[in-house]
């Protein structure tokens, strides 16, 4: 089972660029964020002309998640069971199979200052008490997708410089690891202790792919059951060298179920 995970920066932006790595790659499951796009207006048709299932909700030029699978999802659902309305926009469960997938894009933050850092911080306690409403460990269960942390100093080519910034405060990295350790795995460390991997690169920074300036802010995890049976995972960095690519790239990772 191939899962993978992609912020698109815009999916009618990026669609041709999507639908080129499906036909590429033909994942199980592809996870997608910043969709940036009204429900009304998704481009539907050209997923499922291409085989795939796609459940998604949205709203104008922000936020925006998408799951698109080869199977019918057997259950769907939005947002973290109510209050902000946004968060619907922000969180996209399936079911594919045996496996739970939980598609999220975290709030980025924008300034340690500004409230939607708090709002941010927040967001991370509300997902774990989320993960224990509805799950527990020892289901197989897989979140991801663009969670806008860099866990650890070899996840930013250069944290000496990025202490006070909303993806990589300590603060921030203490709500990422307080959430994954209710019983998820990083399965691309699993397979890629080494740093130097990134699926962020900003489009500010010139040359920032050949100079290796990213931030590895996509990520999948998965319950124990399900991470020991994870085989490979990596990004794919060819997509963000293609012409108008989006600032993030894909990242997968293959399960033997």
């Amino acid at each position: 089972m191939k899962i993978a995970t992609f912020n698109a920066n815009s999916a009618r932006s990026r669609l041709a660029a999507i639908l080129r790595w499906l036909r590429t790659n033909k994942p199980d499951v592809l996870c997608l964020q910043e969709t940036k796009v009204m429900d009304a207006d998704f481009p539907v048709l050209p997923f499922t002309e291409a085989g795939y299932t796609v459940v998604f909700r949205g709203e104008k030029s922000y936020n925006g998640v998408a799951t698109l699978s080869l199977k019918n999802p057997a259950e769907v659902s939005f947002g973290l069971d109510g209050g902000k309305s946004a968060d619907e926009t922000r969180l996209v469960r399936v079911k594919i199979g045996s496996v739970h997938v939980v598609n999220t894009y975290i709030p980025q933050g924008r300034e340690i200052d500004n409230p939607m850092y708090s709002y941010k911080l927040d967001w991370f306690k509300r997902l774990k008490a989320y993960f224990d409403r509805h799950f527990t460990p020892r289901q197989t269960v897989v979140w991801l997708g663009d969670m806008n942390v860099a866990p650890e100093s070899i996840d930013v080519h250069n944290p000496q410089d990025q202490t006070d910034h909303v993806c990589y405060h300590e603060a921030v990295r203490k709500a990422f690891a307080d959430t994954r350790d209710w019983g998820f795995t990083d399965v691309f460390r699993k397979h890629h202790p080494e740093p130097g991997q990134y699926s962020f690169f900003d489009y500010r920074a010139i040359h920032a792919i050949e100079k290796k300036m990213g931030w590895r802010v996509d990520h999948i995890l998965a319950t124990t059951p399900l991470a020991r049976k994870c085989s490979d995972a990596w990004i794919d960095i060819q997509p963000r060298l293609e012409p108008k690519p989006s600032d993030h790239t894909f990242v997968v990772a293959e399960f033997e179920m």
